[in-house]
């Protein structure tokens, strides 16, 4: 059963209302995701506007209330409004004049119906006027949000073929919304996957990682693998690491630790460095998201027997993902951080040796001593560095 769209605390915004009477309430209603998570009483934090003035018009009637505006996507009729409580994305109504799979090319236009009948799913094309809230709903999506049905608008091979990303997003609100299968709208996915070859890395990864970021995508990553579709954009998955999925998914939730996308992405590739660098070159990931993706991959029965020594050797996000990936509890690792090692160089240098790599040396050796047996104190520390130089025990700093 749906929520009054009232009752979802966006709707009660002050700088929606000031926004409102800047632009006029016929002029604009609230759309997309606020709208469908609000009437499914899901949190919102970003709210889309349709309205049917031209950006120019937006800017120059925010501009007399003193309302900031960025012209963030001008181009293609975008501006955000810049609210106390929420920047809001302000974008002027379209139809599309031509597509290639990738880009559009856009019409302003003043018809509401055919703006809505441009968007990817029938739950997205949601208008919520401002004051009054009524909904304006021409495809169905109240229905089909009811229903837990995630369907294209029109034609699914229509939709597909003006954006091919669209097959991802279809996975992605699937698993997020969908109760039960459209075959429209899989045997369309299935049947242009090739598509995706078509788009940029960069679009794809952010796809593929929001959709391992919901809470358990594996059924998903199992269809779309039997489909055909994961094949052309991680064709390094293969069964045995959909199981891994699995497992980590359940070790995520059993041990409180929180969903990540790069940990699930990492599941689904092979135990190898090579393969981890290669994904991650052609994905685009981050400098931080490759280094994660690489030490997951170099990952080993043994990364269970001392969690604490691989924390301090790798970091302890590392180490949680290693453990995870390998079977391991990364509970152990609750309210307990990473400590810092006690000895400097200085305090060597001291005690007489000459600066140089001996203290390197030494250093090093008292510090696999003191991983060793679990970081003693700082007493202990003095111990260990007292009888490699085989004098008694002294204080530092």
């Amino acid at each position: 059963m749906l929520r009054d769209l009232a009752e979802a605390d966006w709707t009660r915004r002050a700088g929606l209302a000031a926004l409102t009477a800047a632009l006029g309430a016929e002029n604009i209603r609230w759309v997309g995701g606020a709208v469908r998570d609000g009437l499914l009483g899901v949190p919102v934090h970003d709210v889309d506007c349709a309205t049917t003035l031209l950006p120019e018009e937006v800017i120059a009637a925010c501009n007399r209330v003193g309302i900031r505006t960025v012209p963030t996507g001008i181009e293609h009729g975008t501006v955000t409004a810049i609210l106390k409580d929420g920047p809001v994305e302000v974008t002027t109504l379209r139809r599309d004049v031509a597509t290639d799979g990738r880009r559009a090319t856009i019409a302003f236009a003043q018809d509401w119906p055919e703006d809505a009948a441009r968007r990817d799913f029938t739950i997205n094309a949601l208008y919520a006027h401002p004051e009054t809230l009524t909904i304006d709903d021409w495809f169905g999506g109240l229905d089909d949000l009811r229903e837990g049905r995630v369907r294209f608008i029109g034609d699914a091979r229509q939709r597909i073929a003006e954006d091919h990303l669209r097959i991802l997003r279809y996975y992605r609100f699937q698993t997020r919304f969908g109760a039960a299968l459209d075959e429209t709208a899989e045997d369309a996915c299935a049947d242009l996957a090739h598509t995706l070859k078509g788009l940029s890395r960069e679009r794809i990864a952010t796809e593929l990682l929001n959709l391992l970021a919901l809470p358990d995508p594996h059924a998903t990553i199992v269809r779309m693998k039997a489909r055909g579709v994961l094949g052309v954009i991680l064709p390094e998955a293969c069964p045995p690491q959909i199981a891994l999925l699995a497992k980590v998914i359940a070790a995520e939730a059993a041990q409180g630790i929180a969903a990540d996308p790069v940990r699930r992405l990492a599941a689904l590739l092979p135990p190898s460095p090579e393969v981890a660098e290669n994904v991650a070159a052609r994905l685009r990931l981050s400098k931080a998201q490759r280094t994660r993706l690489v030490s997951a991959a170099e990952r080993g029965a043994s990364d269970g027997a001392d969690p604490k020594a691989l924390a301090y050797r790798l970091s302890l996000p590392l180490a949680i993902d290693r453990l995870l990936l390998t079977g391991h509890d990364a509970r152990v690792f609750e309210g307990w951080t990473v400590p810092i090692f006690p000895l400097k160089g200085g305090a060597i240098v001291a005690r007489g040796i000459t600066a140089g790599p001996e203290v390197a040396k030494l250093l090093h050796k008292i510090e696999a001593r003191w991983v060793a047996e679990g970081f003693p104190s700082t007493d202990r520390v003095n111990q260990m560095l007292a009888e490699e130089l085989g004098t008694s025990a002294f204080k530092f700093d």
